[in-house]
């Protein structure tokens, strides 16, 4: 397999370490990015020059075009680009604060958005690449307590549906990853939770009940590394692709409904049309 060019933001834990690190160990050359360089110490001092760590919040988007820059003067090339930074934010919708709101989306969804807009030149340049938008079975499937979660990841769902038609013709291709609950730190320090309501205290705990028995057991970030490296280096990779064992059973489930509902109602549809 011929050697590639990886630039992966949020690098510094969980899927975004363990995918830079198994494409160094296979020989391939990595950016990977964090807003704390010092926790991309050790794979620099352990991989040498085929690692090139970049501090960068993604949020910036002047910065997100100088570090895409960077990382191809730097390499001459990219082929895999991975959208990975972003957090989860915990409150319901009616807790959510407009600052709290704004900033989901500017991590989650703008942070993805200006990064692949930063390396679609190079990749429409030398006509091919692969950009890996890292969503979630939340981004297709919606549960309570994480909506404006869900938000972010429903529109990078669309939006990376849309862009994977314009960019097809020039040899790029585009997979939505769409993870499980795993053990990465989602729901730990880097999470944000938003000041609960009287009104929700019960619920809270419930949903809780309720997110901790769907998870089960979380999934290994480590061994999500494989499953990557079998997309990036397919001819035809997919759109979307789940992680985990069990977001199949819930989009089963979720699409499975909807489809009910959207053909008993079909003869309203109809009746709208005029």
């Amino acid at each position: 397999m011929p050697q590639k060019t990886w630039f992966i933001t949020g690098a510094s834990r969980g899927f975004g370490r363990e995918w830079a690190v198994a494409a160094l160990d296979r020989g391939d050359r990595v950016a990977a990015t964090a807003r704390d360089l010092s926790a991309l110490d050790d794979l620099a001092a352990a991989y040498g020059d085929p690692f090139l760590p970049l501090r960068l919040d993604v949020t910036d988007r002047d910065a997100d075009f100088a570090a895409v820059r960077r990382a191809h003067e730097h390499f001459g090339r990219l082929d895999v680009v991975v959208n990975n930074a972003g957090y989860g934010h915990f409150g319901m919708v009616e807790e959510i604060t407009e600052a709290e709101a704004r900033a989901q989306l500017e991590t989650n969804l703008f942070g993805a958005l200006w990064v692949t807009q930063a390396a679609l030149p190079f990749l429409r340049e030398q006509g091919s690449g692969h950009i890996l938008q890292v969503s979630s079975i939340g981004g297709i499937s919606a549960f309570p307590l994480v909506g404006i979660y869900h938000a972010s990841k429903w529109a990078l769902e669309g939006i990376s549906q849309a862009l994977a038609q314009e960019v097809a013709g020039f040899g790029i291709k585009v997979t939505l990853i769409e993870p499980g609950g795993f053990a990465t730190d989602w729901a730990g320090s880097s999470s944000r939770t938003s000041e609960p309501l009287p009104a929700y205290a019960e619920y809270h705990t419930r949903v809780q009940e309720q997110r901790r028995a769907r998870v089960g057991t979380p999934g290994d970030p480590r061994a999500s590394a494989a499953a990557v490296l079998d997309i990036v280096d397919a001819e035809e990779p997919p759109l979307r692709c789940f992680l985990g064992t069990s977001p199949l059973g819930i989009a089963k489930a979720d699409y499975e409904q909807r489809l009910a509902t959207w053909e008993k109602w079909q003869s309203v549809a109809e009746r709208a049309q005029g």
